[in-house]
């Protein structure tokens, strides 16, 4: 087990709402009254595993209900599917279904799987019902604001509901798929692996492990395109190893970092790196008002440790040189200046870009 499985090992506790978050959530229609609670469907009579196509187990086990129970919970479930991905209405409710509540025995935060079909045309999709935990909310915003991509979920009390986000699992991408792609395709992963680490660094998004992110193939023309995603927010801002907030010190990853040592140089590494440095700069003075709000709640709150809080800020100090690092109190603060710090540097390289034009025109 390496140094950073080790720090993983330890549990993480689920930080509550505090009134700050809570009122930024009703800012941006983040919550909304649902019928259902995630204590409502811990209350299952029996469960069978759920295994996939090679007969493995997933560590998911299909969870049932009494009768009475089942047909209360399969209309609530319903209504919730609604509420997240429709405007709430009862009118389609006779065409769904409720094909499975998958309950996760592995990780963190043991959510329910409810899987939905439309029963006109056999469509599904999933959604997931979890614990509220602020650190994972304060993920899941964070990724909605400074990633490439949207982000539906809800809160209400203790209950999260998040949208599925499709894709191939990273673990079963790297050990059924990527050898099987061409050179041009891997060369591509290698890049998009580059992006991904420095985005998840940057937003201190940690425990990158393999099978806590998608790789998502596209076909573009004659091309396939690939993208990565994360699909686990539990350890946002939480760990204090700096480490722990890099993907490619996995060893889960150890087959991608490989990838990209073989296909991409040292100066196509650091060219991807600025390229992301300053995609999330430009998404950070798009959403200034927005991600000032989030951080202002984020620095009230109380989403780690007071040892893992010192350890994260001395460490970031001493890669960065930056004494706001040193004077961070908490989580929040720190996190706001990394944020700051990237934006600080894109800021100073593009003023001397314009100085530069400026002298070549003049």
């Amino acid at each position: 087990m390496s140094s950073e499985e080790k720090l993983m090992s330890q549990k993480k506790p689920a930080f509550p709402v505090n009134k700050k978050l809570s009122f930024y959530l009703k800012r941006h229609s983040r919550t909304i009254q649902i019928p259902i609670f995630y204590d409502d469907l811990l209350r299952f009579q029996g469960a069978v595993s759920v295994f996939d196509k090679h007969d493995n187990d997933t560590l998911w086990v299909r969870v049932y209900y009494n009768e009475f129970e089942q047909e209360e919970i399969d209309l609530s479930l319903k209504k919730v599917y609604n509420i997240l991905y429709s405007n709430g209405s009862d009118a389609s409710i006779k065409h769904l279904n409720i094909d499975a509540i998958d309950f996760c025995t592995f990780g963190n935060s043991q959510p329910f799987r409810i899987k939905v079909r439309n029963i006109l045309n056999d469509n599904y999709t999933y959604f997931y019902v979890k614990k509220t935990d602020s650190s994972r909310i304060y993920g899941l915003e964070l990724e909605d604001i400074l990633s490439p991509y949207n982000l539906n979920f809800l809160v209400y009390k203790n209950t999260l509901i998040e949208e599925h986000i499709s894709g191939i699992p990273g673990d079963i991408f790297i050990k059924d798929y990527l050898d099987d792609c061409l050179d041009v395709e891997k060369a591509q992963i290698a890049k998009e692996f580059v992006k991904f680490n420095e985005r998840c660094m940057i937003r201190l998004l940690g425990d990158m492990r393999s099978y806590n992110y998608v790789i998502i193939p596209t076909h573009d023309f004659e091309n396939v395109v690939y993208k990565i995603r994360p699909i686990d927010f539990d350890q946002q801002c939480f760990e204090g190893k700096f480490k722990v907030y890099y993907p490619q010190f996995f060893k889960e990853n150890l087959k991608m970092v490989q990838l990209v040592s073989s296909k991409l140089t040292s100066e196509s590494i650091e060219q991807y790196k600025l390229e992301e440095r300053s995609i999330v700069s430009k998404r950070i003075l798009g959403s200034r008002s927005r991600l000032n709000r989030l951080l202002t709640a984020m620095k009230s709150d109380n989403i780690s440790t007071p040892e893992k809080i010192k350890q994260l800020k001395a460490e970031i100090f001493e890669f960065t040189g930056d004494i706001n690092f040193r004077d961070s109190d908490g989580m929040g603060e720190i996190l706001h200046s990394a944020l700051s710090f990237v934006l600080r540097n894109y800021e100073d390289v593009s003023m001397k870009s314009i100085i530069q034009q400026q002298q070549k025109i003049y």
